[in-house]
């Protein structure tokens, strides 16, 4: 070989030695970290403890282990679905409400028992009696949300209703509580109001 052949081939060597991507350097043997003790102590309690299992059925310890870590490995998997599983159906939206709405039958029904009442004057009685029917409206619609505790004010404010329940109901509540508690019996313009906003609140939908 030349000495200009020889020259050129150690130019390409030392190229090849000097390219940074590529590794000359022997690789250290690799040495896995050491088993914690706790895992030692859990090997050896689940050997004593399947070992005559695998015995009895005929397996040595190693493919018994084997099995054991399948069976540990298909329990976390399905732990994990059962979760995943629990988490997208948080996420999902909860579905509506279904609509609903008082009888119209039964709403005309009671106005003309309340009408029969206020025909006699007794619009205090004719009054309490809208308010009686609204409130077992709401329990028919919304069960969960009432309790025996429950107040008209409290019952007036509840975010499960519409809005429009809510004011028509609130209305009929106050003009219930100024004949009881004001000291003033209601008169004809009263349970004209209680009338017109009982007439509302059958009309609402309550979600």
């Amino acid at each position: 070989m030349s000495a200009a052949a020889s020259n050129s081939v150690h130019q390409a060597w030392r190229a090849v030695r000097d390219a940074r991507d590529l590794q000359f350097t022997p690789v250290p043997n690799w040495t896995p970290a050491p088993t914690p003790d706790w895992l030692k102590a859990l090997a050896r309690f689940l050997k004593s403890l399947f070992e005559p299992v695998g015995r009895a059925l005929g397996m040595s310890w190693p493919v018994m282990e084997k099995i054991l870590i399948g069976l540990l490995a298909l329990g976390v998997a399905l732990l994990l679905w059962r979760i995943g599983v629990r988490l997208w159906a948080m996420r999902r939206p909860a579905p509506a409400a279904p609509e609903w709405r008082p009888d119209a039958a039964a709403a005309r029904a009671l106005l003309d028992d309340a009408d029969a009442l206020a025909a006699q004057g007794r619009f205090d009685e004719a009054t309490h009696l809208l308010l009686l029917r609204s409130l077992e409206h709401i329990a028919e619609a919304r069960p969960a949300a009432l309790t025996p505790a429950s107040t008209a004010r409290e019952i007036a404010a509840l975010s499960s209703l519409s809005a429009p329940a809510r004011a028509t109901f609130g209305r009929i509540a106050a003009l219930v509580e100024q004949g009881r508690y004001a000291l003033r019996p209601l008169e004809a313009p009263d349970w004209a109001a209680a009338r017109a906003a009982y007439a509302d609140f059958a009309e609402q939908r309550l979600a």
